[in-house]
């Protein structure tokens, strides 16, 4: 084998492994455009949303069906607006119940759907009428030893 077509089988084989690292780091980053599908926005009000992200999944049955497009705050109602933007293929009834959930005990943040039965659909720009903000672990637990130094304090 000859020099020059040595040289050019590694240089070949160094663009097709830069290449691939370029398109797993874009996946892991969810900043592929692979994705070509029209969406559409919805809104969700929350009192707490937690650890939640821009980017983070939107999930429907454990199915991601959108990802949180901006998270916002409203200085009129002091709540957190999350524009979610919806894969068009998925449409979903007006008593649909989104909720900010956590993937493990202390994994990722990402706000589940769950679909109600209304015949009415979500159009475009929407909010959701029922939400659950996100449970806070520290308040949890706070709240436990709490109610457990109260226990006893008690007379019995």
């Amino acid at each position: 084998m000859s020099r020059k077509l040595l040289d050019l089988w590694v240089g070949f084989f160094v663009v097709i492994g830069i290449a691939a690292l370029l398109f797993l780091a874009l996946r892991v980053g969810n900043l592929s455009s692979a994705n070509f599908a029209e969406t559409y926005p919805l809104i969700a009000k929350f009192d707490n949303i937690g650890g939640l992200k821009v980017r983070g999944p939107v999930k429907s049955a454990g199915v991601v069906v959108g990802r949180v497009a901006d998270i916002r705050f409203d200085p009129q109602t002091y709540e957190a607006l999350v524009t979610l933007t919806i894969d068009g293929r998925y449409q979903f009834p007006k008593d649909t119940f989104a909720s900010i959930l956590t993937a493990g005990l202390l994994g990722e943040q990402y706000v589940g759907l769950d679909a109600g039965g209304d015949d009415k659909m979500l159009k475009p720009g929407d909010v959701f009428a029922k939400t659950q903000s996100a449970v806070v672990l520290e308040k949890l637990i706070g709240q436990f030893m709490f109610n457990k130094a109260a226990e006893g304090t008690e007379p019995k």
